[in-house]
């Protein structure tokens, strides 16, 4: 039997390893318990030091560090930069606390308990003050990945883990007898360089490849992926750890990956399904448990390092939450999300090893911290994140949604899937309703045909849809023309949304300005969206919001805010506002009561006939044109608004542009969609939620 362990057989060994990712979250379910806590338990017993069924190989090395290098970049890539921005402070407030105590705290538990020197009690407390995100998938799954405290961890998090890293090269270096001026000069130009690189370069890379490769979802995928350990590579190159470098590279493309978006969706299934697995399965298998029958010294290292971490962790997260002012649950979070050790930790022990700082006792009991607190951190996380969830979800409901439903109408006129992308932005994630595809066609002579070709258009509209995991209800209408088909639908539906293609084979007159458009405005119950397409709409780095005078005054001005304010978010794009001077601090007031998480700036008109030559001036190339828009009658209604969308495509012919005429309130309730009703803002947590 010992002859055929450990396995050898490649097939074999994944598909044991596919088991293990599938049975051990089901089998910890059962208990309540994370998944994680089982993958990490199932590499321990399963792992050379147990049981002897795998080896701790080469792929399992390799997509281990894949599978971390992935955890820091999904965790860079999905925080909320503006409210990274906005509570920058307290990123750095807890990644100095959570590396000060543990450091200090460390250091003296080390040299005076453990007794160990002074060089490596501060490279033993390095090895404290770092953490990994293993967690965050978890709080990203209970939809609390934008929560400010969870926010606050993930951007403590580099702030730590740099902090750690250098104290291992000042030690590694000063035992060598490296480090002399150059060695700082040196260390300083690099990691500034890199730095440079990665987030000046790299997004202004990848979104040239976006927008001439465009569409072509496995070669965005490819590029993501290449990105990524490059930068990680680069780290290394730098004096950093690969950590860092993947980290900087979700922030760096942050803003080109919309959180709703197929390819969001693409990255994070692979790395759910595959990459984070072997991980944990990788540190599960490093515990060896005969160690600790050589004498008590590996027993009371082991034990020692890992009460220093839980304490000092602990009190780090506790001093956040009296320093910031959070609650317990978000304290407990935070602690959750900072106490798991692997990456630098392990980085900290393999260099003390080999330098002769550290001994099999203190590598042991570095393992055995690893696995404890890869244990306690996802059932922290899982935990106390169900009671912030829960919260947000009972502060939500204390405002009725509205039952979200979007339709997208599709022709042969205007390619349909930058439509599609659009309705998944405004879509609204939490409320699991599905976009509605519609395709229209006109009754008459070859009817049955257009039925067939429409049928097509649908099932490519249902596969994207299905690629970010979006359910999607095809619809088919004949009709004597275009606007009463999409307006019977949307009846029927009691549909919120309608999104429409800028036809590209028609004058924009005709299209914009002719039936379809004053018939479809003639029903107020729903937010009509024309949209005109030229770049992929993650390459749009900033949103010009156009509001004419007196639109604040309109019923449905907060509806048309909320779904800019979340276009803005879910793009992670500024906000640059165009009003007359009159309307700007009225119009500033209401954009305050929606607390939008995207930097907000306005330019005021001296008069709204203005509004071409200001976009002039202050536009550029990656700008998206919102104009609001107005139905006839309206309070902002004016006749030079009926030509201003078609001047507007005339003079900026290479810009995204989007007509936004917003429901009202009261038709709204008169076609049977419940809303609630408030002063401010009205309209929705749908159209600005904590998903994307």
């Amino acid at each position: 039997m010992h002859e055929l362990l450990p396995v050898q057989n490649p097939v074999l060994v994944f598909a044991i390893v596919a088991l293990l990712i599938l049975l051990a979250p089901m089998v910890m379910a059962r208990w309540r318990l994370p998944g994680a806590m089982g993958l990490l338990l199932a590499g321990a017993v399963l792992g050379p030091n147990a049981l002897g069924v795998l080896a701790r190989d080469q792929s399992f090395v390799l997509f281990g560090t894949v599978g971390l290098l992935y955890i820091m970049f999904i965790a860079a890539l999905e925080i909320d930069r503006a409210v990274l921005k906005r509570y920058r402070s307290h990123s750095i407030a807890f990644g100095l606390l959570t590396f000060a105590i543990p450091q200090g705290l460390g250091t003296l538990v080390a040299h005076y308990l453990l007794g160990f020197g002074w060089p490596a009690a501060i490279l033993l407390a390095s090895m404290f003050a770092s953490h990994t995100l293993l967690a965050y998938p978890i709080a990203s799954r209970l939809g609390i990945a934008r929560n400010e405290a969870v926010t606050t961890a993930v951007g403590g998090t580099i702030v730590t883990d740099t902090l750690a890293l250098l104290v291992l090269a000042v030690i590694a270096g000063s035992t060598r007898g490296t480090v002399d001026e150059a060695f700082w000069y040196r260390l300083g130009l690099s990691l500034t360089a890199f730095v440079t690189v990665v987030m000046i370069g790299l997004p202004w890379l990848a979104r040239r490849f976006f927008r001439h490769v465009g569409r072509d979802g496995v070669a965005e995928f490819v590029f993501v992926l290449a990105a990524v350990f490059g930068c990680a590579s680069l780290a290394q190159v730098a004096g950093s750890e690969p950590i860092v470098g993947a980290f900087l590279a979700g922030l760096a493309l942050n803003r080109l990956i919309p959180h709703n978006s197929t390819l969001m969706n693409r990255l994070q299934f692979t790395g759910e399904a595959i990459f984070i697995p072997f991980f944990l399965l990788s540190v599960g298998m490093l515990l060896d448990v005969h160690v600790f029958f050589a004498g008590p010294r590996a027993w009371t290292i082991a034990i020692g390092m890992v009460v220093a971490v839980l304490v000092t962790k602990w009190l780090a997260a506790e001093a956040t939450r009296l320093v910031l002012g959070y609650d317990r649950d978000q304290a407990r979070v935070i602690f959750g999300l900072s106490v798991a050790q692997a990456a630098a930790t392990l980085a900290a022990t393999i260099v003390g090893y080999e330098i002769g700082l550290f001994d099999d006792a203190v590598v042991n009991g570095a393992i055995l911290m690893i696995l404890v607190t890869c244990l306690v951190a996802p059932w922290m996380v899982d935990r106390h994140g169900r009671r912030l969830a829960l919260a947000s979800d009972r502060e939500g409901d204390e405002e009725t949604r509205a039952q979200q439903r979007v339709i997208v109408a599709l022709s042969d006129r205007t390619p349909g899937e930058p439509l599609l992308e659009l309705a998944q932005l405004v879509r609204d994630p939490q409320q699991a309703q599905p976009i509605f595809p519609l395709a229209v066609i006109e009754d008459g002579v070859g009817a049955a045909e257009q039925v067939s070709a429409a049928e097509r258009r649908l099932a490519r509209a249902v596969a994207h849809l299905s690629a970010a995991d979006v359910p999607a209800q095809p619809l088919t209408r004949i009709d004597l023309n275009l606007s009463a088909g999409i307006l019977r639908a949307r009846r029927e539906l009691r549909a919120t949304e309608v999104i429409l293609g800028w036809s590209e084979r028609t004058t924009t007159h005709e299209f914009l300005f002719g039936s379809v458009v004053d018939n479809m405005l003639a029903d107020a119950g729903y937010t009509l969206i024309v949209s005109r397409n030229r770049k992929p709409l993650q390459t749009c780095s900033r949103v010009l919001f156009a509001i004419p005078p007196n639109a604040d005054h309109e019923p449905g001005f907060p509806i048309g805010v909320a779904i800019v304010t979340r276009l803005a978010r879910q793009l992670a794009a500024p906000m640059l506002i165009l009003t007359e001077r009159e309307d700007e601090a009225r119009i500033r007031k209401c954009m305050a009561a929606f607390k939008p998480q995207a930097d907000v700036r306005a330019v005021s008109l001296q008069r709204w006939s203005g509004l071409i030559r200001a976009i002039g001036e202050n536009g550029r190339e990656d700008d998206m044109l919102v104009l609001y828009g107005t139905r006839p009658g309206g309070l902002a209604w004016r006749p030079a608004m009926k030509r201003l969308p078609a001047r507007l495509a005339t003079y900026f012919t290479a810009s995204n542009m989007l007509l936004i005429y917003p429901a009202e309130p009261r038709a709204l309730q008169a076609s049977g969609v419940a809303i609630g009703v408030r002063p401010s803002p009205l309209a929705p947590d749908f159209l600005s939620g904590r998903a994307g």
